[in-house]
């Protein structure tokens, strides 16, 4: 029997200008006297954090601000949050302010200062045991400072575990935010390099649920058996396109900045509300073959480092992890549903021309060699021989890949990485 009904969930949210500035007001609507805020240092440098822990202490509220955490959370960065949030606490709220990182590890806090046991007992399976939380989480207010990361409307925390060299994360309705603040002063500033990456997260996420399978094509499930990721659907579908079509405007003109300032900030608020409405979209209806592959291609890096992020380590960034595959994984799932490639191409390049399964991948390919992106897994250091363990990687993500528009095996995913070495 095939599935009739499909689920969608969203934080209650606050865009705009100034927004920030109005964090106390909510927190204390709540009945909240102590906050935890949740930052890392090059965001805590650039004042925004103490603003809204101003915000927070004018309406008498009392902040504790954890200002450590780790750009591509680990389990171990991840437990060291946690640890500070347990001798510091106990906290009536989490806020987070930053990127994917801080949002990512706020979701961790919220969850594991009133959940008994430790983070491995609710990452994913296979590599955790998935369990859910027994308990209420800490209510979390999710302030996004980068444009892209959609972590402010999901239910999703991702992490590397470090001993089995695997991005992972832990999925649960309770770890979506109450409350995102969408305020695009506080992503105005963000480097070239970052937009660029941080873009085409943006981009996947709203390629990925509008793509993904369908929420009728699934088996029928029971209601104690409904996931976040139900596949994609109408509502799912509308945020989707509004993403691709604003990104289409304004991705190019954030990136590459210009003479004119008002143009270049509104295409930087046209980015944070792309980033909002993929987030929307891709929180309810899934992410799948990208996002599978990013997580080993982020957690194996050995020696890359990218243009305008911190310099103290390798790293491979979430959004650019998942740009790496994106052409070729489309190239895949085109006869899937071959429709919505073509509308996704020409929703990004209304000036598209011709058909067929090379058309969105074409598209992908211009935009990310003009956004200055790597040219494929070579550029960021990967060769043939890593192929098996890339393959191995994405495998571990299951949770993702059923949510493709067709069935995946592991050859399926060794031709993707093997296609994305260069692009162009």
């Amino acid at each position: 029997m095939s599935e009739t009904v499909f689920t969608y969930a969203a934080p209650a949210l606050k865009f705009g200008r100034g927004a920030a500035r109005e964090i106390g007001y909510d927190v204390r609507s709540w009945g909240a006297r102590r906050v935890l805020l949740v930052t890392d240092p090059g965001v805590a440098a650039t004042g925004h954090p103490a603003a809204v822990a101003d915000a927070l202490a004018d309406e008498g509220i009392t902040v504790t601000t954890y200002a450590e955490t780790h750009v591509e959370p680990t389990d171990e960065s991840l437990g060291h949050a946690v640890e500070f949030a347990r001798d510091e606490g106990p906290f009536d709220a989490v806020v987070a302010v930053g990127g994917g990182s801080s949002i990512d590890t706020a979701k961790a806090v919220a969850l594991l200062v009133t959940n008994p046991g430790d983070l491995m007992d609710y990452v994913n399976a296979p590599v955790g045991k998935a369990l859910a939380p027994t308990n209420d989480v800490l209510p979390l207010v999710a302030v996004p400072t980068t444009t892209g990361t959609g972590s402010e409307s999901t239910t999703i925390c991702v992490l590397d575990v470090l001993s089995l060299k695997v991005k992972t994360g832990i999925s649960h309705p309770a770890l979506r935010p109450r409350l995102a603040v969408v305020d695009p002063e506080l992503s105005a500033s963000q480097p070239a390099g970052v937009t660029a990456a941080a873009g085409m997260d943006i981009l996947c996420h709203a390629l990925e649920s509008y793509t993904a399978r369908w929420y009728a094509d699934f088996d029928a499930k029971r209601p104690e058996q409904r996931v976040p990721y139900c596949g994609s659907n109408p509502i799912a579908d509308m945020w989707s396109e509004r993403a691709m079509g604003l990104l289409a405007g304004a991705f190019r003109r954030a990136v590459h900045g210009g003479p004119d300032e008002a143009d270049v900030a509104l295409a930087r608020e046209e980015m944070a509300m792309a980033a909002t409405f993929a987030g929307l979209g891709f929180g309810n209806a899934g992410v799948h073959i990208p996002h599978a592959n990013a997580y080993p291609i982020a957690g194996q890096v050995r020696d890359f480092r990218p243009a305008d992020y911190p310099e103290d380590e390798p790293m491979v960034p979430h959004g650019m992890a998942v740009s790496l595959t994106a052409p070729e994984a489309f190239r895949f799932t085109f006869d899937a549903a071959p429709d919505r490639h073509l509308r996704a191409a020409r929703l990004l390049d209304p000036a598209a021309e011709g058909g067929g399964p090379d058309l969105l991948p074409g598209v992908l390919a211009t935009l990310m060699q003009d956004l200055g992106l790597p040219n494929g897994l070579a550029e960021v250091g990967y060769g043939e021989a890593d192929v098996d363990a890339l393959v191995e990687g994405s495998l571990k993500q299951q949770r993702l890949l059923a949510t493709a528009p067709k069935d995946v095996t592991a050859d399926d995913l060794a031709r993707v990485v093997r296609g994305s070495m260069e692009h162009w």
